[in-house]
């Protein structure tokens, strides 16, 4: 494991935070301009907030000081120190439990599950895994989630091999091209510093990725507003995974199949690449 001090890695675990947020509709409706939410008047106080929107809130604002050469909060606060390269967001679990109401003041909890060590096609992989749980200003559990974030070493030059098509044609696909704006929107909304989605020189020499990255939480925001769509009904859980990236100047069509009480989906690149699969629950 090179340097990796796994067991120093995992006293973080049990480590935990928490914060406080008002679901406030402005920001909501900035969402709804920089995804074009196809019922931006449903957003308004007192109404249900659309699935995963809730990471547009509860955000960390830290003094450039206290961040790491790739934007990020530098290493050692509430996440441990993995000395691996790159960090991603690599998937996660969610259970939607109650609406949570634009309007409304929410308070997040949050802990360390889980520190893990793998070796993959690349080296080495640190899995973090992170619990986060909100709750109403009456104690109401809304939505528990489990997040995945990985570290790993620098990418070699190019693209990585990409993941197969889906194996079934979908019932619905929509097709849409992220921009820098699409990029500098969502980065602003989520305060999310991190370099990758807009310094293009940093993508090419730093992490070895040809052009900017798209996040992978805005598609996985997007694959779960298809599988309300389709299916005209809220969702219960969702599951998430990255499989590639998706770079700026890629085309990502969102595809869904739905079957009975679950809906699969796929978020697939121009050339055929999967990029992210999920499934959805109904509730």
């Amino acid at each position: 494991m090179g340097n990796i001090d796994l067991e120093h890695l995992r006293t973080w675990i049990g480590k935990s935070c928490s914060d406080e947020d008002l679901i406030a509709a402005r920001h909501a409706r900035l969402m709804a301009a920089t995804v074009d939410y196809p019922d931006a008047a449903r957003i308004r106080d007192g109404e249900c907030l659309p699935p995963l929107w809730h990471w547009i809130y509860f955000l960390e604002g830290l003094p450039a000081r206290e961040l790491g050469r790739d934007g990020h909060p530098a290493r050692g606060g509430f996440l441990p120190p993995v000395p691996l390269a790159n960090r991603m967001w690599a998937g996660g679990r969610l259970s939607f439990l109650a609406p949570v109401r634009i309007g409304s003041t929410v308070r997040k909890e949050s802990s360390i599950r889980d520190v893990a060590h793998k070796t993959g096609r690349s080296g080495d992989l640190v899995f973090v895994t992170v619990l986060h749980e909100l709750k109403s200003a009456q104690g109401e559990l809304l939505i528990r989630e489990e997040h995945d974030i990985v570290y790993k070493e620098t990418n070699a030059a190019g693209k990585p091999p990409a993941a197969p098509p889906p194996a079934t044609l979908a019932q619905f696909g929509r097709t849409w091209t992220p921009t820098t704006t699409t990029l500098f929107r969502y980065s602003a909304l989520t305060f999310n510093g991190h370099r990758i989605h807009y310094d293009a020189d940093y993508c090419r020499e730093a992490e070895a990725y040809p052009n900017l990255v798209i996040h992978g939480p805005l598609n996985a925001t997007l694959l779960a507003g298809v599988a309300e769509e389709v299916s005209g009904r809220r969702l219960r859980d969702f599951r998430y995974r990255g499989l590639a990236p998706a770079l700026l100047g890629d085309s990502v069509t969102l595809q869904a199949n739905v079957r009975g009480e679950l809906v699969a989906l796929h978020a697939t690149l121009g050339n055929g690449t999967v990029c992210m699969q999920a499934e959805a629950t109904l509730s």
